[in-house]
């Protein structure tokens, strides 16, 4: 169990080495880090050299933070996260966003690689989250309530913070990228869903499924933060397409559209 002391000692250890706090925090997702080697003026700090912080152990996710200045914001890139699958409890995958409060990031932006469950969306959409379905046991606010970062029971009905909803719409408008919006199912992988697993939910509503970004919303929702997440549909879910499903396709995919989501992440950030 991480407590506010280790919080704390972390949060610690990243401010000594910064010059200025960063105020946007962002978590890349699978072949979506490349965000953060556009930083300029970085600091880097590995997750191996930050007392207590998890290590990432996923193709793609290069496991450090990059801090410094993106389209004239002070941010935080996490160029790789930590999943539930890997074998961390829900408290390690989402220490990085305790910390981050503790910095006084109160903005998050959170990216993933998804598999499209909507027959309408193609690989390399880029689709707003407006909501999420969460398919796990274990809350990352299960056990002791932390109240310096936010109530026992907390409200989840704007998880996803409309108004930067619509500004990264906006932005998509005016750069002439095209957009979808969805709501995001986290399962627990590792495996890839099966083609009943992709069934059932599309009939609870989901539009894109992945084994991310939940935990780490709900952790940042309990304080209050706001965050804009956005999937990059790297592949069509099971059974949809009448092909398997594998890591290097969601590689190939993120590279392919790496151009598009810099440029609409640079957009976002501007009028942030």
């Amino acid at each position: 169990m991480y407590t506010m002391e280790m919080i704390n000692e972390a949060a610690s250890f990243i401010r000594e080495r910064l010059v200025q706090l960063p105020r946007i925090g962002m978590i890349l997702g699978s072949g979506l880090g490349v965000l953060g080697d556009d930083v300029s003026d970085p600091v880097t700090i590995p997750y191996s050299a930050i007392p207590h912080f998890p290590q990432s152990t996923v193709e793609g996710h290069a496991g450090q933070l990059v801090i410094g200045e993106l389209e004239g914001r002070q941010v935080l890139v996490m160029q790789g996260r930590f999943h539930y699958y890997e074998g961390y409890e829900m408290d390690a995958v989402t220490f990085p966003v305790r910390v981050m409060y503790q910095l006084g990031i109160r903005d998050m932006l959170v990216t993933n690689a998804a598999g499209g469950c909507n027959p309408a969306f193609t690989p390399g959409d880029l689709m707003i989250i407006t909501d999420h379905i969460k398919f796990f046991d274990q809350s990352p606010l299960r056990g002791p309530n932390l109240p310096d970062f936010g109530p026992r029971f907390n409200d989840m009905s704007d998880a996803y913070t409309r108004v930067l909803q619509e500004k990264a719409l906006q932005v998509g408008r005016d750069l002439g990228i095209s957009l979808v919006r969805g709501v995001y199912a986290h399962m627990a992988g590792p495996s890839f869903e099966t083609p009943a697993e992709i069934r059932m939910l599309q009939i609870l509503g989901a539009d894109a499924v992945g084994m991310s970004t939940v935990p780490e919303v709900t952790t940042a929702a309990h304080a209050g933060m706001r965050v804009l997440g956005i999937s990059c549909i790297t592949n069509m879910a099971a059974g949809i397409l009448d092909q398997p499903l594998n890591h290097q396709e969601v590689m190939e995919t993120g590279a392919l559209v790496r151009d598009k989501f810099a440029s609409l992440i640079r957009g976002v950030l501007a009028i942030w």
